[in-house]
């Protein structure tokens, strides 16, 4: 069930794009472990927790402040 707090798949690849050309990927933290295991595929991606994609904090800080 999806519900108002839920992020759009295709909103959470661009949210996660835009922390990254912000903060940059810096060795060893969260998008580092994230780039590393995905290997940028967005379905292995943090954020990618179906239904809501809300699985990866900066994108969900990005999400809740567009409301």
């Amino acid at each position: 069930m999806v519900n108002s707090n839920s992020i759009p798949f295709e909103k959470a690849i661009e949210l996660c794009l835009e922390h990254r050309k912000k903060h940059k990927v810096r060795l060893l933290s969260q998008c580092w472990v994230c780039l590393r295991y995905s290997k940028e595929d967005p379905v292995w991606m943090c954020f990618n927790n179906p239904p809501e994609n809300r699985g990866c904090k900066f994108v969900n800080r990005l999400f809740d402040e567009l409301e």
